[in-house]
């Protein structure tokens, strides 16, 4: 349902004086500040809705205010938006522009150890690719000295209808991960660790998780014609110390790189690799894996929200897209802000992780269906 201003401000005024608290279910269109502030001091994880324009309300913010930053801002040219706003400019360089002082705010309003997740896909002009998502990244790169820590590739794995007959359909978006300081950023790898799997006994010796048990290791070194005799001692007793490793639980698996038997994993310049380095000096080394799984990579197979029958108009971007980053880089307690937050999305999966958070959106009609969203 629609409702008219006069009905949204007699409906959105959400702060009880007499109490002090903001009621969360409620839409706020004015008091942004105050609101703001009032829900910060709270412990519960009802997000929090602001409604108008994104520069202006982030102009209301404190600095270093908030944990993370988690958007899929409107693409450009691609669809009609209640209101106006970024997405309808006539000129992509204007897009990037008015998204370019707008990110620059968010630095502002994000804490030093803060992160900014920044999904957005691209639009041809003149039928050729533009390459917004990269123009965008080395604007914040090079112009606002935002850090760029991660390129993740969404696979959506299945594209919309696509009746080009001159080019490859497309289903991918870009995902990009900024920081402000290189280090010392808030970063839970294991929150977003997989899960391993467990070594095990085979008759009477250790086996890992991948099934390695220092027997094919040991008698390469034994063999060895490219390590000396100490060389060969040295090799056997750390052999033996990795695997009591496993058997200990210090280490999921491993892998061992011997002189002579296996090349390098990087690069076989001495110079550039240290792996290459210790391979020459000591005749071995180990690649050792994290005993609580491993990370993530920067290719994410998910599909988009509306290929999953919703009976209402969601944005494409899924629920499911928000955990790594928010479990990585919001810490417990801490605050999301989405500055296009649309139906919700970033807000239903800070909730469902316990982070509190704010959305921002121009259009109440996105809002109020946030709103049944988050009910």
């Amino acid at each position: 349902m629609k409702l008219s201003q006069a009905e949204m401000t007699n409906r959105s005024i959400t702060i009880q004086s007499q109490n002090n608290t903001v009621d969360s279910n409620r839409i706020i269109n004015k008091q942004f500040k105050k609101a703001f502030d009032i829900f910060q001091k709270e412990i519960h994880t009802q997000p929090l809705l602001l409604h108008g324009n994104a520069i202006d309300l982030l102009n209301q913010l404190p600095d270093s205010s908030v944990d993370c930053v988690l958007t899929s801002p409107p693409y450009w040219g691609k669809r009609e938006y209640e209101n106006g706003g970024i997405g309808l400019e006539k000129d992509y360089r204007d897009y990037i522009s008015n998204l370019s002082v707008i990110f620059l705010e968010l630095k502002r309003v994000l804490k030093p150890e803060g992160s900014f997740w920044l999904n957005i896909g691209d639009s041809f002009n003149d039928k050729s690719l533009i390459g917004i998502p990269w123009r965008i990244a080395f604007e914040l790169t090079d112009h606002q000295n935002w850090i760029l820590r991660n390129s993740v590739i969404w696979n959506k794995l299945k594209g919309g209808m696509d009746n080009s007959k001159d080019r490859l359909g497309s289903v991918h978006e870009n995902i990009f991960h900024f920081v402000k300081k290189a280090k010392g950023y808030y970063f839970d790898a294991d929150a977003i660790r997989s899960k391993p799997r467990k070594s095990k006994i085979v008759n009477g010796a250790i086996v890992s998780a991948t099934g390695v048990s220092g027997v094919r290791y040991k008698r390469q070194i034994e063999l060895s014609t490219s390590l000396s005799d100490s060389e060969k001692v040295t090799a056997m007793a750390a052999l033996e110390k990795m695997l009591n490793d496993i058997r200990l639980g210090h280490i999921s698996d491993f892998r061992m790189v011997i002189r002579g038997q296996q090349r390098t994993t990087h690069s076989d310049s001495e110079k550039i690799s240290g792996r290459a380095k210790e391979l020459r000096d000591k005749g071995f080394y180990f690649l050792k894996y994290h005993p609580n799984g491993c990370k993530p990579n920067d290719v994410w197979d998910i599909l988009p929200e509306d290929t999953q029958n919703r009976k209402i108009h969601f944005s494409p971007f899924p629920v499911e897209l928000c955990f790594i980053p928010l479990l990585a880089t919001c810490p417990k307690g801490g605050t999301v802000l989405d500055p296009f937050c649309g139906t919700g999305t970033t807000l239903v999966a800070a909730r469902s992780l316990g982070r509190k958070s704010i959305g921002i959106d121009i259009s109440s009609d996105y809002l109020e269906l946030a709103k049944e969203r988050l009910a």
